[in-house]
């Protein structure tokens, strides 16, 4: 435990190195040289290496995954994969709520329709508690030495690989990695004479949302679909920042606490009065969208957003969005989220060195050169690598490339919380049961904003379910 603390100490020090650079005159002007240099040796080797791979002819993967951009941008540069390995890839793409359902009902009874699943950092201990997915480090030391060496998976960070592990073994490897924070429109603001903070409190963020409502422009975009990722991911951060939480330490369901009313009353009236009409039904994909096409003027969610939103290819608002960290109430803690959409390869897959190899492609810094090199460098895989950070081409094409590392560095799963918690998750609680309650309350608080409830109705139900939820599982004694 020690040594993952100061290796994240190192990590984040030497990101802050490489983005801020020192203090004195002299030492910047060296260090500057010293790193271009080093910077551009960096990228041009990395432009030009191709990760060694086998080939095994005649064989079709399949892979289950979230329809998201940087999922499309891997499907569409696969062929490169397939002309390398002679190995083939089918894709099922599907929104992220029937993903879940599907890909785990597939792990869950071994039907081995899928050789590949697309999961999150909450999906991979239990699934390998399960044992529904093999451990990736056993059938990466299987593939040539040349191969593990440029894959180089101590460059992912370790807060990424910690959370995808389970008893020291990692069972999904990282696609990209996130965390949450607030996009606004920096003209919007300057024209209404407004400035938003680097580090913003929610009751800021609703000024400006009152303050840039109209009939053509909506002030704010906040999830409100139903599902557990979806509209508790970012209501779960607000309930934390307010010093709210799921359960006491006795596993005792606090979901009627002051604290979480507060929290979301706050989201519910921020979202009704000053939101996009029509909340109730709108997630991450929704809310992405109406950012990119102008509809909205602020948008608090997944840091990966950055990236599409400054890519003129599928934005119409590059150049005219602000970046902060995601706002805070009474503590920062648990105020932004900790998630990677992950590899994982099925127990019931008939093709696990294949598998192996796909993930290590689809998961390399080979493959986010391609991805720079082919798409642009603002669209790569964010959050997972530290070469991404040390990359000079990235850092110049991503503006919110500071916001997010630190975000995703300092997000902890275990201390996310003002008062003490028996579990882990900043979005989530680490129980196998949160599937089906987060999910049952999520229905509760998108009913809530459409106004077919209130909020003390839906978090009174709320409560009665987690306290059941916390006896029927064991947590909590009777």
């Amino acid at each position: 435990m020690q040594w993952r603390f100061s290796h994240l100490v190192g990590v984040v020090a030497a990101m802050s190195f490489v983005l801020t650079g020192w203090s004195t005159t002299s030492a910047a002007k060296s260090s500057t040289a010293r790193s271009a240099l080093s910077a551009a040796r960096s990228d041009a080797v990395a432009a030009a290496s191709t990760l060694p791979l086998p080939r095994q002819n005649g064989v079709t993967l399949t892979v289950a995954t979230v329809n998201n951009p940087d999922m499309v941008t891997v499907q569409s540069l696969t062929s490169n994969f397939t002309n390398q390995t002679g190995i083939k890839v089918n894709y099922v793409t599907l929104p992220e709520n029937d993903l879940r359902n599907k890909v785990t009902a597939d792990v869950a009874t071994g039907a081995g329709k899928f050789d590949i699943a697309t999961i999150g950092t909450y999906d991979a201990p239990i699934w390998a508690k399960n044992k529904w997915v093999v451990p990736y480090n056993p059938l990466l030391n299987q593939l040539p030495a040349a191969t593990r060496t440029a894959y180089n998976l101590g460059d992912v960070f370790p807060t990424i690989r910690d959370a995808l592990s389970y008893k020291g073994q990692l069972y999904a490897v990282p696609f990209y990695g996130e965390s949450s924070m607030l996009y606004y429109r920096k003209d919007l603001l300057s024209a209404k004479h407004l400035t938003m903070p680097l580090h913003p409190t929610w009751q800021q963020v609703a000024n400006v949302a009152k303050a840039l409502n109209s009939g053509s422009m909506h002030g704010i975009c906040l999830r409100g679909k139903p599902g557990w990722g979806e509209v508790l991911a970012v209501l779960d951060t607000v309930i934390n920042t307010y010093g709210g939480r799921w359960y006491d330490r006795g596993w005792n369901a606090q979901l009627t606490s002051p604290e979480v009313k507060r929290a979301v009353t706050f989201y519910v009236n921020l979202v009704r009065q000053y939101g996009e009409p029509g909340a109730s039904a709108d997630g991450f994909t929704e809310c992405e969208t109406l950012m990119a096409t102008g509809k909205v003027a602020m948008w608090n969610d997944a840091t990966v957003a950055a990236g599409f939103l400054e890519d003129p290819k599928q934005s119409l608002e590059v150049g005219k969005i602000g970046f902060a960290y995601a706002p805070t109430v009474v503590t920062p803690k648990g105020s932004h989220w900790l998630w990677a959409w992950s590899l994982a390869i099925e127990a019931a897959s008939k093709h696990k060195q294949a598998a192996a190899e796909f993930l290590t492609w689809a998961t390399s810094t080979q493959y986010v050169n391609l991805v720079g090199s082919s798409k642009g460098w603002v669209t790569i895989p964010p959050g997972t690598r530290v070469s991404t950070y040390r990359n000079s081409k990235y850092l110049q094409a991503a503006p919110f490339a500071t916001i997010v590392l630190k975000s995703i560095l300092t997000a902890n799963q275990s201390d996310a919380t003002l008062k003490p918690v028996p579990y882990k998750g900043v979005q989530y609680v680490d129980i196998p049961e949160f599937t089906g309650l987060g999910t049952r309350i999520s229905e509760l608080i998108s009913s809530a904003i459409a106004g077919r409830t209130s909020v003390s109705s839906a978090l009174a139900a709320a409560q009665k379910d987690a306290q059941q939820t916390a006896i029927r599982g064991g947590y909590k004694k009777k």
